[in-house]
């Protein structure tokens, strides 16, 4: 059996390909694919296989996907240009002949409306027409996005959006990808969609609560309308398209969107959840000690 990774040189795509590792498969049936191999150098030490790609590239990805049996395809970053490039992944490993194509797709991409989702629901309908057996992994928010955040907040005092009271189940990337490993490596998936969110759904004002208690310094939840909070997004560096999409997603957030119910990531990693009050208390401590 070949798994290829696409995206290994990315945060979640890494940590899948060490996900296997941890979860005893054989280094050479692993195949991490990414843009710039040198970032790969580690692992093709340990006996994992480095292939580049590019979705842009058409040949980079068939000499990639070459033997696969299974692939996962870590959904891109250019946002907006992510169908197309996704399509040409999908073409190429269905030429190749995989067996499984798994993707990392949103939650509740089936129903949500927010803009982020657009690129996600477009893959997952090309994936349906294919022909080739699939499996969608519709991850909720990272964790990461917020606790990378830490210091901002403490620094200003506030935690900046515009959810309202909405609940959102969001995850650590580790916890996603070990659930991603999990997943790939049970038999007869096709067809299957995963739901990934944590347990314990949380409010940005319960977020703001849990940094107050993890660092010692008050910290609150300021609610902002919308286009607001998107001129603060693009104030700190983000262009304005991109600003729009993200403050968008917090619109989703109060529309309970990315609240996810399924159980789907404790049921794949075996143990519950990371919650975000444990990651928050991690991220403080470590920032303590840095």
């Amino acid at each position: 059996m070949t798994i290829v990774i696409t995206g290994a040189t990315g945060q979640l795509g890494r940590l899948v390909v060490e996900a296997l590792l941890d979860q005893d498969v054989p280094a050479e049936q692993i195949v991490a694919a990414g843009r710039d191999l040198s970032k790969l150098d580690d692992l093709a030490e340990r006996g994992v296989q480095v292939r580049r790609i590019d979705f842009d590239d058409v040949d980079s990805l068939r000499q990639a996907f070459a033997g696969a049996e299974k692939v996962l395809l870590v959904s891109g970053t250019a946002v907006g240009q992510r169908i197309e490039q996704h399509r040409n992944a999908i073409e190429a490993a269905k030429e190749s002949g995989a067996k499984l194509i798994a993707y990392t797709s949103i939650a509740g991409a089936d129903q949500t409306r927010i803009l982020l989702a657009a690129d996600h629901q477009g893959t997952e309908e090309i994936l349906r027409k294919s022909g080739v057996p699939f499996m969608f992994l519709r991850n909720s928010l990272y964790l990461d996005n917020y606790t990378g955040q830490l210091a901002s907040y403490v620094q200003h005092g506030s935690v900046l959006g515009s959810a309202g009271d909405g609940r959102l189940s969001a995850a650590t990337r580790a916890d996603l990808a070990q659930a991603t490993a999990a997943a790939l490596l049970r038999e007869d998936q096709a067809g299957k969609i995963y739901e990934l969110g944590g347990d314990v759904p949380f409010t940005l004002g319960e977020l703001a609560e849990e940094v107050s208690a993890a660092t010692g310094t008050p910290v609150n939840y300021q609610d902002l309308p919308v286009e607001q909070y998107a001129q603060v997004l693009t104030q700190v560096g983000l262009p304005e398209p991109v600003a729009a999409v993200f403050a968008d997603s917090d619109l989703g957030i109060a529309r309970g969107d990315l609240h996810v119910t399924s159980g789907d990531l404790s049921d794949l990693l075996g143990r519950p959840a990371t919650t975000m009050r444990e990651a928050i208390r991690v991220a403080a401590a470590a920032s303590n000690n840095a």
